[in-house]
């Protein structure tokens, strides 16, 4: 005898289906709503965070390595809407140590370059997170007296060091000036050997003073270690010194020695 108030099992199946995608889109909807909160309550913390950037702007007047002439007419449109093209389009040529910059491994050691220790090498790690803005002595180089004196406790991985070239304005002069301040070989040794600093942040086109000898050790210091990552040409006017979060992105060169960096600060 059949059962008339018992479903077909095929019915029965399609009634469970439907059970299960109610249960789904129920949950699906719940965990939207927390995901939509969350995004909110983040925007709203974000919003409330200064952030300041410390890259220099590209204009023909940004001054260049050993260069009188700054960077010059480095931009211009291969396309212009204005005579009668579709759209704007623009080339630009720039040297990889331009402005706010990184510096890869490979700039100062052939053998780093040719295995491959490229801008794309650079641990986002290390170009990311908690960073200490600190003054240095206006009347000297970064010299290992002067990393001493500084007093950079061990554990702190990032550093941005706020010379007299802020103060004399040198990233705003067209003309290189050779008189800028920055590390000396005793002093990134002392740096390379005694702290954990593995960024260091400098306010002119070079980490390293400038007579060749010199500017050859400063960076064999740094970068033969291949996890010390030197951001040179900081725009450090608004960074007083303190704690801040640093993020800097360098373009993902492959075989480039060095590379134009942004970089911002969230205080």
């Amino acid at each position: 005898m059949t059962n008339h108030n018992t479903p077909p099992h095929s019915l029965l199946l399609l009634l469970t289906a439907i059970l299960a995608l109610v249960s789904v889109a129920s949950a699906f909807g719940a965990a939207s709503r927390l995901d939509l909160q969350k995004i909110m309550r983040e925007e709203r913390n974000y919003m409330k965070k200064t952030v300041i950037d410390i890259s220099h702007k590209y204009v023909p007047d940004l001054p260049a390595y050993d260069s009188k002439s700054g960077l010059g007419n480095f931009i211009k449109l291969k396309t212009s809407i204005k005579l009668g093209d579709l759209y704007n389009f623009s080339v630009f040529k720039l040297t990889t140590h331009s402005g706010t910059h990184v510096d890869a491994p490979g700039h100062f050691n052939e053998t780093l370059f040719e295995l491959g220790y490229d801008v794309v090498s650079l641990h986002l790690q290390t170009l990311n997170g908690p960073v200490l803005v600190v003054d240095t002595p206006r009347n000297k180089n970064i010299t290992a007296e002067v990393m001493r004196s500084l007093n950079i406790p061990r554990g702190v991985k990032r550093v941005l060091f706020r010379t007299s070239n802020t103060d004399r304005r040198l990233m705003y002069k067209k003309e290189f000036d050779s008189s800028y301040s920055a590390f000396t070989s005793d002093g990134a040794e002392y740096l390379a050997q005694n702290t954990d600093i593995k960024l260091v942040g400098v306010d002119y086109l070079s980490v390293a003073i400038s007579p060749k000898d010199e500017l050859l050790k400063v960076h064999q210091h740094l970068l033969n270690s291949k996890d010390i990552i030197p951001v040179e040409g900081l725009n450090l006017d608004d960074a007083v010194p303190g704690v801040y979060t640093i993020h800097c992105l360098p373009l993902r060169l492959v075989h480039g020695d060095g590379s134009p960096t942004r970089c911002i600060l969230f205080q």
